[in-house]
């Protein structure tokens, strides 16, 4: 097996990254390593393939451009993961602003974006589940996204999103009810 197979550590790519004459060979293996991860944390918020795209190319961009400065206080994966979170929120209230509908015709706004996407069914459950997340707050949808599809403890939650954990159980538990109660009624 070539070296460039062999996935490096995160403390290794970290330290590699910080070589000039191997900065972009961990680079590419960083990316390699969590972009589909990353990009399905951003699709679930944002829908669409072409936004999420954009907005993972932003977030690794930010990550080039900072990731020399990166201390490791925590896990690489939850770095990463905050800034995507972030440019996503970012992105989201981009798109707010942009638009001059109120909250309820931006939810659905995202509920309608569901609905047009190739292979839609109404019928089934993920894209029941899918329209239920899309009428969340964004910073509940982030939540419910990163703990139910990503079985991200509360603790790393906190430090991806800068909240406290009883704050994110709570906003868990309230995006739950939301959801349940939209799958019974829908």
């Amino acid at each position: 097996m070539p070296d460039e197979a062999i996935v490096q550590d995160d403390h290794s790519l970290v330290a590699s990254f910080k070589e000039e004459s191997t900065k972009e060979k961990a680079f590419t293996q960083l990316v390699r390593k969590y972009q589909e991860r990353i990009y399905w944390h951003i699709r679930r918020m944002v829908v669409e393939h072409e936004d999420s795209n954009d907005i993972l190319q932003n977030v690794f961009i930010k990550v080039w451009r900072n990731l020399a400065d990166f201390r490791q206080e925590s896990n690489l994966y939850t770095w990463l993961y905050r800034i995507a979170t972030n440019e996503t929120l970012t992105w989201i209230e981009r798109e707010k602003r942009r638009s001059t509908v109120s909250l309820s015709d931006n939810e659905a706004f995202f509920a309608d974006k569901i609905a047009a996407q190739k292979g839609f069914d109404a019928n089934k459950a993920e894209w029941k589940l899918q329209q239920a997340m899309a009428r969340l707050p964004e910073k509940q949808k982030a939540v419910f996204s990163l703990r139910y599809y990503d079985e991200m403890p509360y603790e790393e939650m906190s430090d991806v999103l800068d909240t406290s954990v009883g704050a994110l159980k709570a906003s868990y538990h309230h995006a739950v009810k939301k959801v349940e109660d939209y799958l019974k009624n829908h």
